[in-house]
This record gives C-alpha cells, sequence and structure tokens, in this order.
C-alpha cells in the first residue's frame, strides 16, 4: 500500500496526462495481477468494483471523530489541520503518528474495505477502520481515507486508469473500455488483459451503462445544424432511468447508476413481461392518466403519429417535478403516495435485446428494435414486494392492493415516448411550442445515425430548452436561517468544478426555492455529515446537486470562482447526479460571455 500511495503522491504532483499513465502502467506492472486489479479499483475512486451494490456505509463524521481519536487531537486542532489541507484524507496524513511496523498491502486494504461493509452498525463499522488506520503508515492512511470517501482528487479519471491498463497489458484501448464498460469491473478488465483475454468479456445484466448525454442548443437554427436526418423527442421533466430486464426480474437505475427501484415499486411488474432480456433507455415521469388505450402489445404508445406508428387515444401528461421528488429515496413507499403521485416509464431507447449490445447500432436501427420488442405478446408478471398483490391488471395499467389497505388503484404503464420528424425551423418550432403545452421541458432533437456513446456528451443528441439560465452546483457549506428557519440549516454556499485544478470552487449562496419538508431533511442530514463546525456556519461533505436558476452572472471576488450569480433561487433537489455531474466554471463563464 505504500507504494500504492507513493505513487498516488507522484500522479497528483504532475499536471501532464501522459506522466500520470505512465505512472499508472509502470505501477501495476510491478505488482501480481490480483494486486493490480485491486489497485485499478481503488485508482478509479472506488473501494468496490462498479458492478457490485456493496458500500461502506460509515460516514465522513466517524472517520473524523476516528482520526482525532488516534491522533489525540481535539476538535480545534483537527479542524486547524483541515483549514491547512482542505481535505480529510490529508488531514490523516498530517495528524497521525508515524509508529513502528506499520506498513499494509492492497489486498489487506481491500480485505477490511469488505469487513466494514459487511459489519452492522456504525461501532463495529468504526472499529475496523480504527484497527485498519492504525496499522497504516500516515501516507497509507490519506489514500485510505481517501478511497474510503470517494475523494481520490489527484487528477486521475477512470479513462486514463484504462489507458494505463492497455499500455501495461499491450491491449488496445478500445478493448479495455469495452471490457470495463461491459463488466463494470475495472479489475476484471485488468484480469482479461494480463491473460490476453479481453474479446471474451460478456454483458453484465444488472449493471448500468454510462447513460449517453445531450448538448444544449439556443435555438431552432441550431437544432437542425448538426446533422441532416434528426428524430425528435419531447424532453420530460423526471428521472433519467435505465431499465435492466431479465427473466421477469427487473431493476431500475438513475443516471448517477444508483438503483431505484424501490422508490418505483409499481414499475417492474409492467416491465418484467418483455418477452427477450433487455436493457432500455427512457425517462421516470410522475403522470396524469386520462382514460388512455393501449395497443396489442399493452405497451401505451404516442397520441401524435410519428417514428413509432399509429396514431392512438391520449395517454395522458406528464406532471411536475416536484411530485415525482416526493418518490425518491424512500425504502418504502406508502399506499397513498402510489395512488396520488402515479409514474409511467417513458422509453425512448433501447441498448441491449435477443442477447446483444446495440449501442453501436445506429439510433434508426435501434429505435426499430425497439418497436419490435414492445409490440411482441408480452406475459403479465406479478408484483413483487411485502404487502403488494394483484388485483386488477393489464400489460400496463396495475392495481395494487397495500397491505391493510382497500384497493387503490394505482397504475405504472410502459409508454413508447412518441417520436417525431422535424425537417424546417418552422416545423421544429412547432413541436417544441406543443411539448411546452404539454407540459414537457423542451425537445430532444436526435441524429438518427448516431451510435449509442455511454457517458458521453456530444453533438449527436441536443436538447432544446427556453427558461432562465440554470446550473447544477454542489453545496459546500450551510448556515443555519432566520426568523422561523433559525433552527434549520436552510442558507446553502454551492460550487460548481474547475476542472483545471480540479476542484470545487464557490459561486454562490441561496436560501429560497426548498419547502419546509426538505429542508428538514436536508438539516439532519448536513449534521450527519458537516466536515467543519464552526458554529452558525457549517462545512460539509460536498455530496448534495442543487440546480439553481439566476437573473445573469457577473464577474466578483466574493467567491473563488471570479464569478457571483444574480438573484439566485433553488431550483429543485437534483438527487438524480452525483457532484461529478455538477456544472463546470467553463460553463459558467460560457454563460456570461452570452450575457455579452
Amino acid at each position: 500500500m505504500q507504494r500504492f500511495a507513493a505513487t498516488s503522491e507522484a500522479i497528483r504532483a504532475t499536471p501532464k496526462k501522459l506522466e500520470k499513465t505512465a505512472l499508472v502502467a509502470d505501477y501495476l506492472k510491478s505488482r501480481t495481477v490480483e494486486e493490480a486489479a485491486v489497485s485499478a479499483v481503488f485508482l478509479s475512486g472506488r473501494p468496490f468494483p462498479a458492478w457490485e451494490e456493496t458500500t461502506l456505509q460509515i460516514g465522513g463524521r466517524w472517520l473524523w471523530t476516528i482520526i482525532a481519536e488516534l491522533a489525540g487531537k481535539d476538535e480545534k486542532e483537527l479542524t486547524a489541520a483541515y483549514r491547512r489541507t482542505g481535505d480529510l484524507g490529508a488531514v490523516a496524513a498530517d495528524v497521525l503518528p508515524q509508529r513502528s511496523e506499520q506498513g499494509l498491502e492492497v489486498l489487506e486494504v481491500e480485505s477490511a474495505f469488505r469487513q466494514i461493509a459487511a459489519s452492522r452498525g456504525p461501532s463495529s463499522k468504526a472499529a475496523v477502520v480504527r484497527g485498519l488506520l492504525i496499522r497504516a503508515t500516515p501516507l497509507e492512511a490519506k489514500y485510505i481515507v481517501k478511497i474510503m470517501t470517494g475523494d481520490l482528487r489527484i487528477g486521475l479519471k477512470e479513462s486514463l486508469v484504462e489507458e494505463a491498463i492497455a499500455r501495461a497489458y499491450l491491449a488496445t484501448l478500445f478493448e479495455v473500455q469495452r471490457a470495463n464498460m461491459l463488466s463494470g469491473d475495472i479489475g476484471g478488465a485488468l484480469r482479461l488483459a494480463a491473460e490476453g483475454r479481453l474479446p471474451e468479456a460478456r454483458m453484465r445484466l444488472f449493471h448500468p451503462l454510462g447513460f449517453m448525454l445531450a448538448s444544449p442548443v439556443e435555438s431552432a437554427e441550431e437544432g437542425l445544424g448538426y446533422f441532416a436526418e434528426a428524430v425528435v423527442e419531447d424532453k420530460y421533466d423526471g428521472i433519467r432511468a435505465q431499465a435492466h430486464i431479465s427473466g421477469g426480474e427487473v431493476k431500475l437505475f438513475s443516471r448517477t447508476r444508483d438503483e431505484i427501484t424501490e422508490s418505483f415499486p409499481e414499475l417492474p411488474p409492467a416491465l418484467a413481461g418483455l418477452p427477450r432480456d433487455a436493457i432500455l433507455d427512457g425517462e421516470i415521469v410522475a403522470w396524469e392518466y386520462p382514460g388512455e388505450r393501449t395497443d396489442a402489445s399493452g405497451v401505451v404508445a404516442g397520441s401524435v403519429p410519428g417514428l413509432s406508428g399509429q396514431r392512438l387515444a391520449d395517454p395522458g401528461h406528464a406532471r411536475p417535478f416536484g411530485l415525482l421528488q416526493q418518490r425518491l429515496g424512500r425504502k418504502r413507499v406508502s399506499g397513498r403516495l402510489l395512488r396520488e403521485i402515479p409514474v409511467a416509464f417513458l422509453v425512448f431507447d433501447v441498448l441491449y435485446a435477443n442477447g446483444e449490445l446495440l449501442i453501436d447500432l445506429p439510433l434508426g436501427a435501434r429505435v426499430r428494435i425497439l418497436d419490435s420488442l414492445l409490440s411482441a405478446p408480452r406475459e403479465m408478471v406479478p408484483p413483487r414486494g411485502p404487502g403488494a398483490s394483484l388485483s386488477q391488471a393489464t400489460q400496463t395499467a396495475l392495481a395494487f392492493e397495500a397491505e391493510g389497505e382497500p384497493d387503490p388503484g394505482v397504475k405504472a404503464s410502459l409508454i413508447r415516448a412518441p417520436v417525431f420528424r422535424a425537417s424546417s425551423v418552422d416545423d421544429l418550432e412547432q413541436l417544441f411550442s406543443a411539448a411546452r403545452d404539454r407540459g414537457n421541458e423542451g425537445l430532444m432533437i436526435k441524429d438518427l445515425n448516431s451510435p449509442y456513446t455511454p457517458g458521453k456528451r456530444g453533438k449527436s443528441w441536443l436538447k432544446m430548452k427556453r427558461e432562465l439560465a440554470t446550473l447544477d452546483v454542489v453545496v459546500t457549506s450551510v448556515e443555519y436561517g432566520h426568523g422561523k428557519r433559525i433552527a434549520v440549516l436552510s442558507d446553502y454556499t454551492f460550487a460548481v468544478w474547475d476542472r483545471n485544478k480540479d476542484r470545487l470552487v464557490n459561486i454562490g449562496k441561496a436560501y429560497s426555492g426548498l419547502t419546509d419538508a426538505e429542508i428538514a431533511r436536508l438539516t439532519t442530514w448536513f449534521l450527519a455529515h458537516t466536515i467543519d463546525d464552526q458554529g452558525f456556519r457549517r462545512v460539509v461533505e460536498p455530496a448534495i446537486v442543487l440546480e439553481v436558476a439566476f437573473n445573469n452572472l457577473m464577474k466578483s471576488d466574493r467567491h473563488d470562482s471570479g464569478y457571483a450569480l444574480r438573484f439566485p433561487r433553488i431550483v429543485r433537489l437534483r438527487p438524480d447526479k452525483s457532484p461529478a455531474d455538477a456544472d463546470t466554471l467553463e460553463r459558467a463563464e460560457e454563460i456570461y460571455e452570452q450575457q455579452g
């Protein structure tokens, strides 16, 4: 582990990507294959491979307390160390004592991580962490803490680790990237590379692929300027989701690749009857159901003719995102919420079907496969989970009886998102107006000839919205409010990414836009994830993502970004996004320039 830590220090010290890649490749070649495989996972900033559902479940505050105890430091001394370094791992290296007979192997650390994950309760987890850090050198402890908190911050992206694997084992980068994408295990990809077996990598279902992302356009003219053959869909204000379906089992994953099935327990039965294993890309939306009609497959189709076929009755329309937000993050959704906030899964792409990965096919071919998949005869699969029983069913409108309650008539639909064509600016403007009239955000404009590129944002998919400027930001510190909010943490300072320095830089502060219930829940979270308690103000773990709107952007030395937002207000929480998905300083600079 000392060699791992020393290599990580060297990687952090150089800004040159080629040098970083060379350092990683040399390190990997110097280790056994098993050590190198585990190290590859660690260098990607994770304690476990991406496909695993295993988590450590030990918060920053517990780590803070353990480090203080082992170092014999009080809160004031530890806070001073944090202010010097700005990083809990660096604090550990700064304050933990050097002892004789310290030193760990990479595989020992991985074993300890699994023991932490398997331990029940914070005290038993803390005991394992304490034992691990006692045996580690200060430099090893630095990187153990960094991996545990998911905050490696040495300027090393997973893509560079993939390049290093290709270099170390004389493989092609494409083969390494493909194996990692299919399996969700960069360590597994390394093992295959070391054995010369990368072409044998196979798709691991129930491991989410990266989502293809869209770039914003400012006008209809720009929206039609990038490719010759365009199709158009409504842009829905919901949660982007990937559905994995196999043998009657269904799991739903958010854009952050977190499983969200438990938040939408009524959707799996609506999806499980597909005749073949599949991975679908779509949007979960709070849905208003009129008297909808389905086609022969039981899939609710679009109300307007397009690529997806004939005109059918209106299947309903999307409701505001704020309603859907009430469904997120719950281990058990009440019968009341199931009744009052029904949802639909609007599917617009297929990534895997018939035992084959489809992402290399052009969108036009994937559309045809998707429509064929949805039109095939389907079996009804009863709902799973405690307290749920099927009382009435069609393929797409399901009614459940929650335990102890009368028939609540819960609905859940798989809806084929309507698809249109636009060949002129006027066509696109009319479609945009119609989408807005339906209560949707705007339009998605897609190249029919484009492959599906997981995790990448290019010009093959475009999004057209017209609204006040917004940024996705990360909360870095919080303060107690005033008046009726004096007892809750309601004032949030937030940041965007400075990618050149690989750090978050503050850009604004807001206190309006969230409900009292949301503020109360966040207060509980912030209290448990405080890094530095300064009394009225708390520095917190940078994990909460907000969408904020503002009137304009000003240059200012008030924040370390060099900018400040004018009249910022919180649009909504973004639990579907990770801190890494937040906007960048470059995006803020673009908005500033666009203001003229």
